[in-house]
C-alpha cells in the first residue's frame, strides 16, 4: 500500500474554568501520509511514474524520447521475458531475429499496415560521419533510406516468402525479442518511450482455421 494512516479520537479539548485536559497521543497523530504523491486517486498517470521512480526502476536518457532502464527494472523485464519464453517454446516456436533497419521501400509496399505510425518512424539516410569545422557532419548518402524498425511485418514477410516453399514447410512458428523504435518526444517511463522492448510473434499457416486456433492459443498464454 502507498497510504499509511493512524488510528484517530475525537480530543477533548479545554473545558472553561477548568484545567486543559490531556490530549491523547492518537489524537496529535499527523493526518494520513502518502508514500507517493500524488496518490492513485489524484492523478493515476503520475503516481504510476513517481512509483517508477522511487522504486528506482528507470529514469529519464539523455536522449530525448527515451529511457534508462536501471537493473531493478531490467530483472522484472528478465523476469516476464524468461517466463514468457517458455510459453512460447512450449507452444512450438522458435526464436529468430532480423534486421533492425528496414528498406524504406519493404514499409511503400506495405503502406497500409504502416498507415498508423509512419509519422512515428525514424528515418537513417546517410552511412558516415566527417569531421568539418569541428563538427561530425553527416555523409554519404545512402542510395536508398533505412527506417529503423517500427515493427517487423515487412521484413519477417519477406523472409518467410523465401522459406516456405510447400505446405510441408507450415506450420512456421516464429517468434522475435526485439527492441523498436516509435518517435516519441514526451516521455512516459514503461508506457510512451521512443524506444522500447518487446516480443512480435509471426506465424505461417496451411488453413485459416489454423491461423485462428494459433490466434485464440497464443491469446491465452498472453
Amino acid at each position: 500500500q502507498d497510504t499509511f494512516a493512524f488510528p484517530h479520537w475525537q480530543s477533548s479539548g479545554f473545558r472553561v474554568g477548568s484545567r486543559p485536559q490531556k490530549t491523547p497521543f492518537s489524537a496529535m497523530a499527523k493526518a494520513p501520509k502518502n508514500a507517493i504523491s500524488p496518490t492513485r486517486e489524484e492523478n493515476f498517470p503520475e503516481w504510476y511514474q513517481q512509483v517508477v521512480r522511487a522504486a528506482d526502476l528507470a529514469e529519464t536518457s539523455e536522449v530525448r524520447g527515451c529511457m534508462v532502464i536501471k537493473p531493478w527494472g531490467y530483472g522484472l523485464w528478465e523476469l516476464i521475458q524468461g517466463q514468457l519464453d517458455r510459453y512460447f517454446k512450449e507452444t512450438g516456436h522458435k526464436n529468430a531475429y532480423f534486421p533492425l533497419l528496414i528498406p524504406v521501400s519493404y514499409l511503400e509496399k506495405e503502406a497500409t499496415h504502416v498507415e498508423g505510425f509512419a509519422t512515428e518512424c525514424a528515418v537513417v539516410t546517410h552511412h558516415r560521419l566527417e569531421l568539418k569545422e569541428g563538427k561530425m557532419v553527416p555523409t554519404g548518402e545512402l542510395t536508398e533510406p533505412y527506417v529503423i524498425r517500427p515493427t517487423s511485418e515487412t521484413i519477417i514477410g519477406a523472409a518467410f516468402a523465401r522459406w516456405i516453399q510447400s505446405y510441408r514447410d507450415l506450420p512456421l512458428l516464429i517468434n522475435q525479442w526485439a527492441n523498436v523504435m516509435r518517435w516519441e518526444m514526451r516521455t512516459r517511463l514503461f508506457l510512451r518511450t521512443a524506444e522500447f522492448l518487446w516480443q512480435e510473434g509471426h506465424t505461417a499457416h496451411e488453413t485459416a482455421e489454423d491461423a485462428m486456433e494459433e490466434t485464440r492459443r497464443m491469446h491465452g498464454v498472453y
